[in-house]
């Protein structure tokens, strides 16, 4: 696709257009889009299904690789293999029904297995590293490595998979058998305390802001006075501080604007310093 709109594809709806976006069903397309952009000199950025991501109003030039056709999925008694763009909330379902457990604290969280490794998503019941057996990345050069966990670096919200020039295309967890109606139960909880605290009725990116050491960023938001705070159509959120919503037709100006002011006034009153837990692309 040529000139197409990035807020087709980014869980905000926000984002100018992409010279070019393709989206690879194998790893071997995925291996000749990396080849062509490298014939034509191409900058290259790669999505999942978008969430954590803000893109720019000037949108993106070069090539966007988005990787939700690739949905293998494998079960091999407690070890499931899938490709980077298997989408979470699908994968704790099949991990559920095959009853296996270790997974649940995935429930609710959006985007793809290749996003969630990068970052190291999680939520207070577990996190990526605690299950990871191996990951599979190709690099810009169609070189595809295997690693072991020992070859990775993770840390709070962060792993070294997340470095230009690589791609997650697949990876190996690890799980624990376990009942199903357990494990269900368990993701019907979480899915519902999700629910009661985030403002998933509007187009989001998740949480903005990592959480400082010692501190929950939502609760140091609110305490400047900054929740319900808008910049055009972007607000941070009256029902968790730590989310800004699009409450239709935001621009990313919008909500880089409310990035900034909620950074200083978090500094001001706190002197702690914000970092991103997003991802922002574009011009």
């Amino acid at each position: 696709m040529v000139n197409e709109p990035m807020f087709r594809h980014t869980t905000w709806r926000i984002g100018g257009s992409a010279d070019i976006l393709v989206m690879p069903k194998s790893i071997p397309a995925l291996k000749n889009c990396l080849e062509l952009a490298e014939r034509h000199q191409l900058a290259v950025t790669v999505i999942g299904n978008g969430s954590n991501v803000l893109v720019r109003d000037g949108g993106i030039r070069g090539m966007v690789i988005k990787t939700t056709l690739l949905t293998a999925v494998e079960l091999d008694g407690t070890i499931i293999k899938a490709e980077g763009g298997f989408p979470l909330p699908a994968l704790v379902q099949v991990s559920a029904k095959a009853g296996l457990q270790g997974l649940e604290f995935a429930a609710g969280i959006p985007g793809t297995l290749g996003g969630a490794l990068a970052m190291n998503a999680g939520a207070g019941q577990g996190s990526f590293n605690d299950i990871l057996r191996e990951v599979t990345v190709i690099k810009e050069n169609g070189t595809i490595e295997t690693l072991s966990p020992h070859q990775i670096s993770f840390g709070y919200r962060k792993s070294s998979l997340k470095k230009p020039g690589q791609i997650i295309v697949a990876a190996v967890l690890a799980l624990a058998p376990g009942s199903p109606a357990e494990i269900q139960q368990k993701i019907k909880e979480l899915l519902q305390s999700r629910r009661a605290k985030q403002p998933l009725n509007w187009p989001n990116a998740g949480s903005v802001f990592a959480n400082p050491a010692g501190y929950a960023a939502g609760y140091l938001i609110e305490q400047t006075g900054a929740k319900g705070l808008t910049r055009g159509r972007a607000q941070v959120s009256e029902l968790h501080a730590n989310f800004i919503i699009n409450l239709g037709g935001a621009t990313a100006g919008d909500v880089e604007g409310l990035i900034e002011e909620v950074r200083r006034r978090v500094m001001d009153k706190y002197g702690i310093e914000l970092w991103l837990e997003i991802q922002i692309f574009g011009e």
